[in-house]
């Protein structure tokens, strides 16, 4: 274990992802009352809502009153999705959330048009306005991310080198524009990565960019979500976003099932019974993913949300053998 890291930092994408994803009406009322409780765990970053097309993606229709409604820890900063100018607009408009920190890039065509309705050379002729104007309103942009790193359920296995242009026509265009690039997100946007898999994703991207830190969004459709947090681990990645009681999902993946990301509290308690800190309470982030299951009303994938903490249980019968 001692090449592990000995502290990560995870960013919760649970309100976000995971309400755009849903079907079923939420109400703005519930929707407030997770971020509010996910602000208490001790996590230092919650991504809380999508300033996208309500006629796409219905869930976000009340990002703006999402935000007026939470009541603001300042230990933790809330971000917001924005795809476009008008996106950048509403959230700059709430003053409450951080927005525009990545250069968003897409690896096939196909999932960019589904996602975002423009190919990938027309989503990185996009950029420079997107910089032009988070950067105008005194914000930073220092990380590109690319969806679909790791394969496409339209397009197949997506290669490495792809993935590496991608990055590199991303630093270019920061570049470009006066911006340096400190980070690299790779999203497993539709559940394609194994621990091999992302190992050897995760090292190719070091060797070409050392200096440029690495960040994983990794989805558990296929049930390999912990393991994959692990993987990176193991290569020294030290920031994940992940999704209480895992929730959500790209409503244009083309997933059935869970397609949510890896689960918050699931990563925490792998981290604690392995010694890595997160700063995050394990016991209040189940209460979370109990609260989330309640306000979506159906069952989550999340495992230790129902299988519980090991520290509790051996305290317990510590506690029956005194």
């Amino acid at each position: 274990m001692s090449d592990l890291p000995k502290k990560i930092s995870i960013k919760e994408e649970g309100p976000r992802e995971g309400f755009q994803y849903e079907r079923g009406p939420i109400s703005t009322a519930r929707k407030i009352e997770l971020i509010d409780a996910l602000s208490r765990t001790g996590l230092k970053s919650i991504a809380t809502v999508s300033f996208v097309n309500p006629k796409r993606v219905p869930g976000m229709a009340d990002a703006e009153q999402v935000i007026a409604g939470i009541t603001p820890n300042p230990d933790v900063t809330y971000s917001a999705l924005a795809l476009n100018d008008q996106g950048i607009e509403r959230a700059l408009a709430t003053k409450r959330v951080k927005v525009g920190g990545a250069i968003l890039l897409v690896a096939t065509d196909t999932f960019a048009i589904k996602n975002l309705n423009k190919n990938k050379a027309e989503q990185l002729a996009a950029q420079p306005s997107m910089i032009e104007m988070v950067t105008r309103h005194g914000l930073k942009i220092d990380t590109v991310g690319i969806m679909a790193a790791f394969g496409c359920n339209y397009e197949g296995i997506v290669a490495p080198q792809t993935v590496l242009d991608l990055i590199a026509e991303g630093i270019v265009v920061a570049k470009d524009n006066g911006v340096t690039i400190k980070r690299v997100s790779l999203a497993d946007t539709m559940g394609h990565a194994t621990p091999y898999h992302g190992k050897k994703l995760v090292g190719i991207v070091r060797d070409r960019y050392p200096d440029i830190e690495v960040v994983l969004h990794l989805h558990d459709t296929r049930g390999m979500g912990i393991a994959n947090v692990f993987a990176g681990m193991e290569m020294g990645v030290t920031h994940f976003d992940a999704s209480v009681a895992g929730l959500g999902g790209c409503p244009f993946a083309s997933n059935a099932g869970a397609a949510g990301n890896v689960c918050t509290e699931d990563v925490v308690f792998m981290c604690d019974e392995i010694g890595i800190e997160t700063g995050v309470s394990l016991d209040a982030l189940i209460e979370c993913a109990e609260l989330a299951e309640d306000i979506v009303g159906h069952p989550l994938p999340g495992s230790v949300m129902k299988g519980g903490s090991l520290k509790k249980l051996r305290a317990k019968m510590s506690a029956a053998a005194e």
